[in-house]
């Protein structure tokens, strides 16, 4: 498509709202000011502009909606465990395994890693979020750095290769017009590589934390504990409540301590036995259904069980719980991803309002089409130019929709250079889903943030220097060994 001038104002806002996170300041200003302004300027009245902010946020709350509901979900169950003294009891096996905040670490990497990638981070993460990361901060981990393992070794290192799946590598080799098999095993590396990297330097910036926190865990107090634990023990506090309820309270409290880990582990179990053996899909967002699911079900019982009597009234209560927390924390993505779903020609239909038949402008892919012919045709700038055109087109927070363009790109670049294709494509694959993945807070990065009352856009660029690190030492294998 050809650039007009609401392309530029596209880039230079999108350049304004990366700077604005490197300052650390807040970007739905800037956005839903951008947004109005592109909107405007290619329309070329400002009531198409006032629309545009309004479709950009209801576009972007439709794509978003099954996050927030599967946040909405598990933070009402888990209120309904806390009801019943349950949620403590719940962690307190897997304290026995994680003994300090080092093993934790370790532990969370690699269930992550396994579980993402045989179903995509999406349903992992209530599992994970769930039962393994409040006793690996009871431990001592740090939980900024729990949440920055997650996102890691879930939505990139194992979302990057889709080793599994495998809709990843397709997408990427089709573009590149070349066989899925001549990708899949190069992606598989780089992944790790990247993964690898960002993991140890994770770990390294968390290390005096992890000792300052086993000192206070010894002490029988961890600080991690207290922010993330934010309710007194209600069991023990409740003087005022009859006996019987109690006892109930403690009965049921401990059937719950173990119906809750003992449904999520036949969750996981099902999924795995339908990967292997065939049966129904259960990858991505039906992953997601099917845990909320049987959360949904277990805050039914967990209900009844605590007090039969207001369980009705008592199930809205923490239903509205859910949802009121899940929007107060991840209402400021919405302006965020919904400027950015411009950059797709997907969704610039809706936002924009365009009829059927009209030419769907791609703010971001065009212009990073445009830009192509300027990487110079040398195997070391063709390399590290197509990870920069995947990290670019992995700000729609995506990173899916751009292996299309980067997978064409690479078929088109490699003779030039005598490079590979299966290599830049993989190089591109890497650069698109990792920047779309854990890069930017408009991502499933928001469900990891919002499950641990984190600050999705502190997350994100936490993940910042490890991931880019990660991706500049697999860029540079991949270029001197393929």
């Amino acid at each position: 498509m050809e650039l007009t001038f609401a392309h530029w104002i596209y880039v230079l806002v999108t350049v304004v709202v990366i700077g604005t996170m490197l300052f650390r300041k807040g970007v739905v200003l800037p956005v839903i000011v951008g947004t109005f302004l592109v909107a405007a300027v290619y329309k070329g009245n400002v009531v198409s502009g006032f629309q545009a902010v309004f479709n950009a946020n209801l576009t972007a709350a439709q794509e978003l909606f099954s996050i927030f509901l599967i946040i909405s979900l598990m933070i009402a169950l888990l209120n309904s465990l806390k009801d019943l003294g349950a949620d403590k009891k719940l962690i307190a096996p897997i304290q026995k395994v994680m003994v300090n905040g080092h093993i934790s670490y370790l532990i969370l990497a690699v269930v992550t890693y396994v579980i993402s990638l045989f179903f995509w981070p999406t349903p992992a993460v209530p599992l994970i979020c769930a039962l393994l990361v409040p006793a690996a901060v009871k431990a001592g981990l740090p939980l900024m750095s729990a949440a920055a393992v997650i996102i890691i070794a879930g939505q990139g290192m194992a979302l990057s290769s889709d080793y599994i799946i495998q809709v990843a590598p397709m997408l990427s080799a089709t573009a590149a017009g070349i066989d899925t098999l001549l990708i899949t095993d190069k992606v598989l590396i780089l992944s790790l590589v990247t993964g690898g990297s960002a993991l140890a330097i994770v770990y390294w910036r968390a290390r005096k934390e992890i000792a300052e926190n086993a000192s206070r865990v010894e002490d029988g107090f961890n600080e991690g504990e207290k922010a993330y634990f934010n309710v007194a023990d209600e069991l023990a506090a409740a003087a005022d409540e009859s006996e019987e309820i109690l006892d109930r309270k403690q009965r049921w409290g401990k059937i719950f301590a173990v119906l809750v880990p003992l449904s999520m582990l036949a969750v996981m179990i099902y999924m795995f036995q339908s990967k292997l053996f065939g049966g129904s899909s259960l990858e991505g967002t039906d992953g997601a259904a099917f845990v909320g699911g049987v959360a949904a079900i277990l805050l039914i019982l967990a209900t009844l069980a605590f007090n039969r009597i207001h369980a009705f009234d008592k199930i809205s209560d923490h239903l509205t719980e859910g949802f009121v927390f899940a929007f107060r924390a991840m209402a400021p993505v919405i302006p965020i991803a919904g400027f950015f779903f411009m950059g797709s020609g997907d969704f610039t239909g809706s936002i924009l309002s365009l009829d059927e038949n009209a030419v769907k402008p791609a703010f971001l892919f065009d212009m990073v089409q445009a830009g192509q012919t300027l990487i110079p045709q040398n195997a070391f700038f063709t390399g590290f130019g197509i990870l920069i055109v995947g990290l670019v087109t992995g700000l729609d927070g995506s990173g899916f929709s751009g292996l299309p363009l980067t997978g064409a790109l690479s078929g088109a670049m490699a003779g030039g250079v005598g490079m590979d294709p299966a290599t830049l494509a993989a190089i591109g694959q890497m650069g698109a889903i990792w920047g779309g993945g854990t890069l930017v807070a408009w991502s499933s990065l928001v469900a990891v943030a919002g499950f641990l009352q984190l600050s999705p856009i502190e997350l994100a660029r936490r993940n910042f220097v490890p991931v880019l690190t990660g991706l500049f030492l697999a860029t540079l294998l991949a270029i001197l060994i393929w």
